[in-house]
């Protein structure tokens, strides 16, 4: 008979020390590692150094590398005989501008009480990422004080630079591809569906960022000498641009939808269950009606459809008063969010061909600056997946949603690349925790369950 696996036991440590927990968290909060000016530089090292400090009291082999920018803690934990774990966070923070904003000093954590009597951690980096960091880090503890090992091997690898690009971190991963050898990524730096809902983010968008100008005449016009006779640039670009979108959404860009795929339907059924309405999600921002593909729910056109906006469009006179010309050439930026397996440079190519067929015979385009990175999607029949969904359930009461996210977090792309791991994506995040913004909170109530959360995941790994 096998004995009973002491998971409650450590749930119950995390009640009982969740004073401790948040004086911890309150000390990381005070150093204000602002990754993007340099003269927070050293706080960025004192910030490394005292995660460093705290994961060897924990047992933890644990040492601050250096990058070539702000250095990454990279810590080691032998534990069970189940999988490896690779868990990733960054301890540095945005900037906190414009200060006068904040109705307290930044780095100087508080906890708030809220209209509706719950307890809000606010400070910078109360949410991005220093709270979910510590969430699995004070798991770590619990499980160390009260079985004296971790339920499987961990690896942390906690950066300086997110907030900046990550700008080492891709070149750090690949020569250290050995020390990160493990089965699966765990990362804490995204959400929950709502304050009840635990979520598992299973897929992220990639991106092809493209700029590009049309170009006619050899100079700027007399609008009145020449208007009707000679291509506009504007009116030709408009045209291109307009072409884009079909009357039914869809991009109609020739190739475009290769790779795309629709979601299994149990999903399908999971997503229209939560019945995200446009009022609910477009009425705050005084819209009212979804502009993506008809048949569509508004979930999939914001999570696991693709996309193309234009982000920019100049050209001509744009001064004050007029100035009757026909400019010799006219701008535009352009990003498309990208799904399932389209390949970022076929997209491109695509697109360029698209705007060139757009154009007559007097006009060419130029394009520049190009960029783009692949969508991220973990296999939907992956063990870890149903394992930390059911922990995750147990936890909150509710069961949890797996979703997929609009943004892009080109790190996990290079966990996969090079690491071969596919990466869960699980945070406590909130939609009202100003992230980026003054008076950035997290509710105790995700620091909290946020840590017993990763005690159950960890156990449900393990199992």
């Amino acid at each position: 008979m096998t004995s009973p696996r002491p998971v409650e036991q450590v749930l119950a440590a995390v009640d009982s020390t969740l004073d401790q927990s948040l004086e911890r968290l309150f000390a990381l909060l005070r150093i204000p590692s602002v990754s993007t000016d340099s003269a927070y530089a050293a706080h960025c090292v004192e910030a490394a150094d005292w995660l460093v400090r705290d994961l060897q009291g924990l047992g933890f082999s644990a040492e601050a590398r250096a990058t070539g920018g702000h250095p990454a803690v990279v810590a080691k934990s032998a534990g069970g005989a189940g999988p490896h774990a690779l868990f990733y966070g960054h301890y540095d923070v945005q900037p906190v501008d414009p200060l006068n904003l904040w109705e307290t000093p930044p780095f100087e954590p508080r906890l708030a009480v809220a209209e509706d009597g719950s307890k809000r951690i606010v400070a910078r980096g109360a949410c991005d990422d220093k709270g979910q960091v510590m969430t699995f880090v004070e798991a770590c503890r619990a499980w160390k004080a009260v079985t004296g090992s971790l339920p499987i091997g961990i690896t942390m690898l906690i950066e300086g630079e997110e907030e900046s690009g990550s700008k080492h971190l891709f070149d750090f991963v690949k020569a250290n591809k050995a020390d990160l050898a493990a089965d699966v990524a765990l990362v804490c730096d995204t959400g929950m569906w709502d304050k009840q809902t635990p979520a598992i983010t299973t897929a992220l968008r990639g991106i092809a960022v493209e700029e590009f100008k049309v170009v006619a005449a050899n100079r700027d016009l007399h609008s009145g000498m020449y208007g009707g006779a000679a291509a506009n640039p504007i009116h030709m670009l408009a045209r291109a641009i307009a072409s884009i979108h079909g009357a039914d959404g869809r991009i109609a860009i020739p190739g475009f939808y290769d790779g795309v795929e629709d979601l299994p339907p149990d999903i399908l059924a999971d997503w229209k269950a939560l019945n995200l309405t446009a009022e609910d999600y477009l009425g705050p921002i005084g819209l009212s009606q979804p502009i993506g593909e008809k048949g569509r729910l508004l979930i999939e056109m914001i999570s696991s459809r693709p996309t193309c906006d234009i982000n920019g469009i100049w050209g001509g006179y744009t001064g004050e008063g007029s100035k009757t010309v026909i400019p010799s050439e006219a701008w535009a930026k352009v990003t498309f969010r990208l799904v399932g397996k389209q390949d970022p440079a076929k997209v491109r190519e695509a697109f360029r061909a698209h705007i060139r067929a757009q154009l007559p015979v007097d006009c060419r385009a130029e394009f520049f600056g190009s960029r783009g990175s692949p969508a991220i999607a973990l296999p939907w029949d992956m063990p870890v997946l149903g394992k930390a969904r059911e922990a995750l359930t147990a936890e909150w009461g509710r069961k949890a949603v797996t979703i997929g996210s609009g943004g892009s977090i080109p790190i996990v792309g290079a966990f996969k690349d090079d690491l071969g791991l596919d990466s869960l994506l699980v945070g406590f995040g909130l939609e009202d925790d100003r992230v980026h913004s003054p008076n950035e909170k997290y509710d105790l109530t995700s620091f909290h369950k946020g840590i017993r959360s990763w005690v159950r995941i960890l156990d449900a790994i393990a199992a």
